[in-house]
């Protein structure tokens, strides 16, 4: 084990990481005085999809529904709108209309109108990424201690009223600027402008981090990865169910950061964007142009090299087989960004 991570588990106690992707929430119970090995972890269905579920239930039963609660993930959103396509009335409070989309006035002309209570004949649904109550429960349900410290971390696009893909890149580029060492891109308490972020560290009181920083801290984590780039540069693939993200690494810090919709690329076209980024050629706005979210770049480093060597992450890897070294960090692919999040927190923690 880490001794880094060894020691902070010691003076923390019991540590709960989540990852909380659009289709899946990944989660490790983090036990000190126990190996990684037998650390307890979920792999359970995401917020978002479970709300999609409610959502389609109630569009069955012909039911108007009532989003209440606050931002979170916006992966229900092509149930609201089959919802919506049926007939039924949808409401909203101002809050959960976040999740929808930052500008109200979309939401409104979506088809859903803003109500700060129930309408008689609707279901409420309640909409959060994280639910202490539930946490709390299954703990318990498995005999496991309750955590005293909570890591998260969910993509957050960032306030951007007009486009959140232009937003998202504002982001990363910010991140950028500050510190290009991807464990100081967890936050302590996020800044206003990442809302979803921000409404997740108020219910889990804990640090957060996007879940394009969590994988790679993930990838990171692995110790080979990590002097290998201190060696040359790396590209570190995360080709999540929604998004794909791509970092340049060199000496552990980021050099660039590509990210596009995971459906909207197929290989040869991915192939070729990851190409030009390694070049520091790719624009930002090309990218979006094909329907991504864009580029990022800190400075050149001409001694990092091509960037050749390729690890790849996540549930979509299968389509990169042949392209670089799939990684399992300690033996769990879905839990890398889960251990990124909590090698990344226990190292800058260590640091302070």
């Amino acid at each position: 084990m880490d001794e880094t991570i060894h020691h902070f588990l010691r003076e923390t106690g019991p540590v709960l990481c989540l990852d909380i992707g659009s289709g899946t929430q990944d989660a490790l119970l983090a036990r000190p005085g126990l190996e990684y090995e037998n650390w307890p972890r979920f792999v359970l269905p995401s917020p978002a999809r479970l709300v999609a579920q409610r959502i389609r239930e109630l569009t069955l039963l012909r039911r108007g529904l009532w989003l209440h609660g606050g931002n979170m993930g916006g992966g229900f959103g092509q149930a609201l709108k089959e919802h919506l396509a049926a007939g039924l009335s949808a409401t909203a409070t101002p809050d959960a209309a976040k999740a929808i989309h930052d500008n109200a006035d979309v939401v409104r002309g979506m088809g859903v109108e803003f109500c700060e209570e129930c309408p008689k004949n609707s279901v409420p649904v309640f909409l959060t990424d994280y639910a202490p109550e539930f946490w709390a429960g299954l703990l318990r349900l498995s005999s496991l201690p309750q955590p005293h410290l909570v890591l998260a971390g969910a993509q957050d696009h960032g306030y951007h009223a007009y486009g959140n893909r232009q937003g998202r890149m504002q982001s990363w580029r910010a991140l950028l600027t500050a510190s290009a060492d991807p464990a100081s891109w967890i936050y302590s308490a996020p800044p206003s402008s990442l809302t979803r972020l921000l409404t997740l560290h108020e219910k889990t009181g804990g640090p957060v981090a996007d879940t394009g920083a969590c994988a790679l801290l993930g990838a990171l984590c692995e110790p080979e990865v990590l002097a290998r780039s201190f060696r040359e540069g790396i590209t570190i693939i995360n080709a999540g169910n929604s998004h794909t993200v791509a970092a340049l690494v060199y000496q552990g810090k980021v050099r660039g950061i590509y990210e596009h919709h995971t459906g909207m690329r197929d290989l040869e076209q991915l192939l070729e964007d990851l190409k030009q980024l390694r070049l520091s050629w790719l624009p930002s706005e090309e990218v979006q142009a094909s329907g991504g979210h864009g580029t990022a770049f800190g400075p050149f480093c001409e001694e990092a090299g091509g960037y050749a060597p390729t690890f790849i992450l996540g549930p979509r890897r299968a389509m990169l087989q042949g392209q670089g070294r799939f990684l399992a960090p300690h033996g769990d692919m879905m839990l890398a960004g889960c251990f990124g999040l909590l090698w990344g927190w226990a190292h800058a923690h260590a640091a302070a």
